[in-house]
């Protein structure tokens, strides 16, 4: 049993290039299952014999533990992937998932994502560190990047040009364009941290040097929409969200959006179409006299 996990785990790192994150999650998910079925037939399971009611009292275990839908519908997604690598496309019982309600992203408007960053800058404790949140946080609004892609750029993207080289979800690489005011606040960043910039470095430093951890971004985007007022879902990802429906209300196609955002689907990008309906009735109901 730990052969095979191991085994997953290369795959996925290696050959379906997932991320730490994701190779984890499901590693995590593979031996969780292996130690539910050992109790569960009394001894060494076959991953090739598992059976649909085998899953269900799987899945309702994990109910036990208090997770929800959508982590249900992850865990079978998981769950299914293993089994099939472990046995083959035949050893994977059909079994339908959890119903989970789609939720659209909710995009903040072009003020809200300025005094947002403006905000976050205005509370950092040294100039340097202002410079730098306000840096990342635009280069999520103004050029559509996850957090995880801001913060994993290297000095090697110096001098900064018109377009900048991102690495994404999977190692896919994408070109996306960057403004004026992205680039200087981006130099103005570089210009004053006592860290350098040399290639290979990480560009976003924290307080000691080291890399800059997302839950320090996420942290203090929290404390500043508590202090501006804003909703629960205003985190640093909904930047990216207001980037592309932004956009897509200002009339750019969805070919154009997927590749700006790095989707390796068209029908992820197309959910922007609904999010662009939704904030132009907001938009509606909040601007005319008679709505």
């Amino acid at each position: 049993m730990t052969d095979i996990v191991q085994r997953w785990s290369n795959h996925l790192r290696r050959d379906r290039r997932r991320s730490v994150h994701t190779v984890r999650a499901y590693v995590a998910t593979a031996e969780r299952l292996i130690g539910f079925l050992t109790l569960h037939y009394g001894g060494t399971p076959d991953l090739t014999c598992v059976e649909a009611a085998d899953l269900r009292a799987y899945l309702a275990d994990r109910r036990g533990d208090g997770i929800g839908n959508v982590s249900a519908a992850r865990e079978l997604s998981a769950v299914r992937g293993f089994l099939k690598f472990a046995g083959g496309e035949g050893s994977v019982p059909r079994l339908k998932g959890p119903r989970v309600k789609k939720s659209l992203p909710r995009p903040v408007s072009p003020e809200e994502a300025i005094a947002l960053a403006e905000d976050v800058a205005e509370q950092a404790r040294e100039p340097w560190i202002a410079a730098r949140d306000w840096a990342i946080l635009l280069l999520l609004y103004g050029a559509g990047l996850r957090i995880g892609e801001a913060l994993g750029l290297t000095g090697d993207v110096l001098p900064l040009g018109e377009t900048l080289s991102v690495t994404g979800k999977r190692q896919k690489t994408r070109i996306v364009p960057l403004l004026p005011e992205v680039r200087s606040a981006v130099d103005a960043y570089v210009q004053i941290c006592p860290h350098g910039s040399e290639r290979g470095e990480p560009l976003f430093r924290g307080v000691r040097g080291g890399p800059l951890e997302p839950g320090i971004v996420r942290r203090a985007v929290q404390a500043a929409r508590t202090r501006l007022g804003l909703g629960a879902r205003t985190t640093p990802h909904a930047l990216r969200h207001s980037f592309a429906t932004h956009l897509l209300a200002r009339g750019a196609d969805l070919r154009s959006l997927q590749e700006l955002l790095g989707h390796a689907s068209l029908s992820s990008t197309q959910v922007y179409t609904a999010v662009d309906a939704a904030y132009l009735l907001d938009v509606y109901r909040n601007a005319h006299p008679r709505a």
